[in-house]
Order: C-alpha cells, then sequence, then structure tokens
C-alpha cells in the first residue's frame, strides 16, 4: 500500500476537527471548576460529610465549649402575614414576615432572556422548597417550633432599609437583620435561633434554583461553591453530589453560596471563623411543569451568624472591590485564560468602550486587526503552498519511485529522505501551511471563553443580533450561513497542491462543520469568524494577483540501472 504525504488541507481539516471537538466537549461540560478547584470524589472525599462517616468523625472532634445561656424574650410574634418590599439602586427585594423570608429579589439592572427584570429566585419553587433566607437545622438540633412559618413582628429603620424579624414563643426565639446599602449590591445579615436559652447551630438557606430561570438548560449553569482559605482554591458543588441528600463542607471559607453563569449569591463572615456550606438539592417544576433537580445551599453553622450577602453580576471590577477572591468566580477557562482575558481587558472592551461603541462592531474591528497581524505568516503559508505546487511533479516521482515497496520495508525510509531533502533544497517547509489555522485554534477557544463569561457582552446586540452572548434567535440563523458560504469561497480561492479527488471531498465537508458547529453556539464566535472568512479572502485575492503563478520543474529522468 502506498503512503500517501498528507498535504497542508488535509493537516488543516484535523485541526479543525480537534478544534470543534475541543469546544464541543468545553460546552457540554459547564459549568467546569475554577482554576485550581476539584469537583470530583477527592473534593467530596475531603469536604463532605456523609452519613457513614458521622459516628468516625463524632470521635476525633473537640469538645465544643460551653454553651452560654442567653436569656428568651416573652411572647414576639405578628397576628397576620405582611409583604413588603425594599428598593435600592439596584435590588428589589420583596420579605414576607411568615418565616421572615425572601419571596423575590431582583435584580434592576438585568433583564432575563425574556427580557423581564432578572429575577434570582425560582419562583417555582414556592410551595415546593423553602423560600431564601428560611432557617436549615441539622438532624436533632431543630427546635420545636417551625421558624419558617411562623408570624415574625417586622420592625426598620434608616428609611426602610434596614429591617428586623424577631419571633419568640417564650421558649424559643429567633431573629434576622437585613441592612441594604442604598447603592450597593451588598446587604449586611445576621440571624441567631435560642432554645431554652441556648443558641442553636443553624443556616441560613436558599434552596430551589438560584439566577436566571429563563435560559437553555439552568441545571448545568447552577452549582454551590465556597473558597477554601486553607488552600486558598474555589471550589464548586454539582447538583448530582447532593442527589442522595444535603452535603456539607466546612472550614475556614472566605465566601460560600450559589451561582449560575454570569450572577452570584455569596455570604462573606464577618468574622474568620468556621463556616459550613450544605448543598441540597429538590425538585421543582420546570419550563414543561414537570419536577426537575435544582441546587440549593444554606450557609451558617453557628447559633449565631453574621455575614455580608453579595447578590449581583459577575463583573471582575464590581467583585474585586468586594473581595479580591470573589474574581476567582469567572471562569476565564483552564487553558487559554491567559489569551482570554488579555482579549477581553486590553483589547476587546476597549475597542467597544473607546472606539465602536458596540461589542458586535468591536469583534468585527477586533477580528481585522487579528488576521493583519497574522497576515506575515499567511503570506510565507502562501509562498510554501505555491512552491509545493510547483514541486508536485517531483514529489509525485520519488513517491512513483517507492510505491511498489511495502510500508514496512526499510527502504520506505530512503523516500521520506529524498522527500525532506527536496523539501530543504526548495526552502519549503511541508507543515508551514498549517501555523497560521493552528495559532487561529486558542483564538477561537478565547472569543468562545470571554463569550461565555463576560457579563459586558450578556445581551449585547449586534444589528440583527439580540445578544451576541446567545445563539441568533431569528428562525433561520444568518451568521453561520455566511460563515459556510465564506469558507467555501476562501477554499476554492487557496492553491490545494497534490490534492487528490478523495481530499477534495473531504474538504468540501469543512465549511458544512463549521456551519453547523456555529449554527448553535453564540452569535458573536459565528461572527468572528464570518469576518475573519471576509478578511481571508480579501487578503487571498491579493496574494493571488500579486504572487506569480509556479513554475512547475519537471521531474528528473530516472537514473538508467547498469548491468
Amino acid at each position: 500500500m502506498e503512503k500517501k504525504e498528507l498535504s497542508m488541507e488535509v493537516r488543516l481539516l484535523i485541526a479543525f476537527v480537534l478544534m470543534g471537538l475541543v469546544i464541543v466537549w468545553q460546552y457540554s461540560m459547564r459549568p467546569l471548576p475554577a482554576p485550581g478547584a476539584s469537583s470530583g470524589p477527592a473534593t467530596k472525599a475531603a469536604s463532605t460529610t456523609a452519613p457513614d462517616q458521622a459516628k468516625d468523625q463524632a470521635k476525633t472532634q473537640i469538645p465544643a465549649p460551653a454553651a452560654v445561656p442567653v436569656d428568651v424574650p416573652g411572647q414576639v410574634q405578628a397576628g397576620s402575614e405582611e409583604i413588603f418590599a425594599i428598593d435600592t439602586a439596584d435590588f428589589r427585594v420583596r420579605f414576607s414576615n411568615r418565616g421572615g423570608v425572601v419571596k423575590s429579589w431582583i435584580l434592576k439592572n438585568y433583564k432575563d432572556h425574556a427580557g423581564q427584570p432578572l429575577e434570582l429566585v425560582n419562583l417555582r419553587s414556592i410551595g415546593k422548597a423553602p423560600p431564601p433566607f428560611a432557617f436549615a437545622f441539622k438532624g436533632q438540633a431543630a427546635p420545636a417550633v417551625d421558624l419558617n412559618t411562623a408570624l415574625y413582628k417586622v420592625t426598620s429603620s434608616d428609611e426602610g432599609r434596614h429591617v428586623t424579624f424577631e419571633f419568640s414563643d417564650g421558649r424559643t426565639a429567633a431573629s434576622k437583620t437585613f441592612d441594604f446599602n442604598p447603592s450597593s449590591y451588598l446587604v449586611a445579615v445576621s440571624s441567631e435561633v435560642v432554645s431554652n436559652g441556648i443558641r442553636i447551630p443553624h443556616e441560613l438557606a436558599w434552596r430551589g434554583g438560584f439566577g436566571d430561570a429563563t435560559v437553555a438548560n439552568p441545571v448545568n449553569d447552577q452549582h454551590a461553591l465556597y473558597y477554601d482559605l486553607s488552600n486558598s482554591k474555589l471550589k464548586q458543588v454539582a447538583l448530582k453530589e447532593a442527589k442522595d441528600g444535603p452535603v456539607t463542607a466546612s472550614g475556614q471559607f472566605s465566601f460560600a453560596g450559589l451561582e449560575d453563569h454570569y450572577f452570584a449569591g455569596v455570604f462573606l463572615p464577618a468574622t474568620h471563623g468556621s463556616v459550613e456550606l450544605t448543598t441540597f438539592s429538590d425538585a421543582v417544576p420546570g419550563s414543561s411543569l414537570n419536577d426537575e433537580q435544582r441546587i440549593g445551599a444554606g450557609v451558617g453553622g453557628e447559633g449565631q451568624n453574621k455575614f455580608t450577602f453579595f447578590a449581583g453580576p459577575k463583573d471582575t471590577s464590581l467583585l474585586g472591590k468586594v473581595d479580591p477572591k470573589l474574581e476567582q468566580l469567572i471562569d476565564w477557562g483552564t487553558w487559554f485564560g491567559f489569551i482570554a482575558k488579555p482579549l477581553f481587558f486590553w483589547v476587546l472592551k476597549p475597542a467597544a468602550d473607546h472606539i465602536t461603541h458596540n461589542y458586535g462592531w468591536a469583534i468585527v474591528l477586533v477580528t481585522i486587526g487579528i488576521n493583519m497581524v497574522l497576515f506575515p505568516l499567511r503570506l510565507t503559508s502562501m509562498k510554501s503552498a505555491k512552491k509545493m505546487q510547483a514541486l508536485q511533479p517531483q514529489i509525485q516521482a520519488i513517491n512513483d519511485k517507492y510505491k511498489s515497496l511495502p510500508m514496512r520495508d526499510p527502504k520506505k525510509a530512503d523516500q521520506q529522505a529524498e522527500l525532506m531533502e527536496l523539501y530543504k533544497k526548495n526552502g519549503v517547509n511541508p507543515v508551514g501551511g498549517c501555523l497560521p489555522m493552528v495559532l487561529q485554534l486558542p483564538i477561537l477557544i478565547s472569543f468562545y471563553t470571554v463569550l461565555s463569561v463576560a457579563i459586558e457582552l450578556r445581551g449585547a446586540s449586534w444589528l440583527w443580533v439580540h445578544d451576541l452572548s446567545q445563539a441568533e434567535t431569528l428562525p433561520i440563523h444568518i451568521l453561520p450561513i455566511l460563515v459556510v458560504v465564506t469558507q467555501f469561497i476562501s477554499q476554492k480561492m487557496t492553491p490545494s497542491p497534490g490534492m487528490d479527488p478523495t481530499q477534495a471531498k473531504m474538504m468540501l465537508f469543512m465549511p458544512l462543520m463549521f456551519g453547523y458547529m456555529f449554527y448553535f453556539y453564540s452569535a458573536g464566535l459565528a461572527l468572528y469568524w464570518f469576518t475573519g472568512g471576509l478578511v481571508s479572502i480579501v487578503q487571498q485575492l491579493v496574494l493571488n494577483r500579486t504572487m506569480p503563478a509556479p513554475v512547475v520543474a519537471a521531474p528528473k529522468p530516472a537514473a538508467k540501472k547498469k548491468r
């Protein structure tokens, strides 16, 4: 069997197939753990307390200090349910004094995919799971009275932005306070539960889901997380880890809570003591009204808890001001994060803020710039392709010379040696044509990452595209079709030396593969590749007109064998 030399186009096809597999894998496995994080069995073994481990842990736990008696007030409760709202520049939060819980938490400055103000509470979970900021107790620690259905007395101050919920039946007392900042995403939260004069350890829980519930698949976007100060790592807990019951992690945490793709609700402890995070899995109605599992989290662990609660967007500048460790909530990617972050902060965002004032046109401008930077490599690739085209008769002659030999024949090494000598003599790099495309791979993945995590691109529009971070909403997606067209044109214009009919048929599938891939990904990614295709066509036109056609060298006649 003849061993054929892989042409530039075949290598290019292989590179693009691998690229497609990488992007598909990255999309299907999201949300990925943050850099350095581990959500696998090792993390669970180190941070979760399973029921069969309780006895072993009880033997090694250090006895807790003796509880300090706390006075319990007399009867303190309301006569009826009261629902009220608190408005700030960023929030509109509705409370109920039945349980002292949150009914709705709206971010005023953001909209969901249905165009409505963004609701962080999964409203479908009402009645199916405890509301946000309900008390969560472990085992026998729960008091006799149900504090999540009791009617709390409400007092407010500071123009209604400081709210206190109080309840007592004479034996069990509970309180919660919420102190809203008028122009911040931060809320000071505290809670206390006392039963028979002893503080009861508890958590404040947000269950039934968190974040934008109107996205295509919210289950994949939402998970619990905590930042462990002992090893300086952000660790995420997937929904499936709580499928058999709540799992608990405890330690010195800088913050703990919930997140979806673009938003987070995390508790930052006021002191550096031990914090617990319990992850729940609740069955609540989904978009089809069938029950689906949604993640929840409880944070606390002490009889008296004090936190700063952050509920807002994953905006790097915003998170850094609250706590630099919160910046790790934004996953810039494990492989190409060192490209994705500069691409956004140093190139794309400045272009949108100061030049185009639109992220769509900024993508177009940045893509043109990237292709101009890569143009010298494209020129080198073109020259290499022209030389390869001129050498085809000689290459074919060498291949014909050894075609009758089996693949394992030692003389096949002479064939490769002759080909390499021919390439070296004529200054040809047989793989040089693939270099520009290989360099495009990390840039493409970096664009995909930026469009997936940058809050600035969420909802950014361009011409007919309503959201560059999502696929087009038109019945027929236009940009992927344009990608296919430009790929076909560029493919026809590019020299293809030595391509046999089988390879040519294979290459026809590459534009279709790109069109299919971009049809389901973000419109911004398709815009980037379409713009790159247009620039490539223009560059190829210039090169075809300015570079002379190759002079095909005739193969040397084979030397006659001597008798």
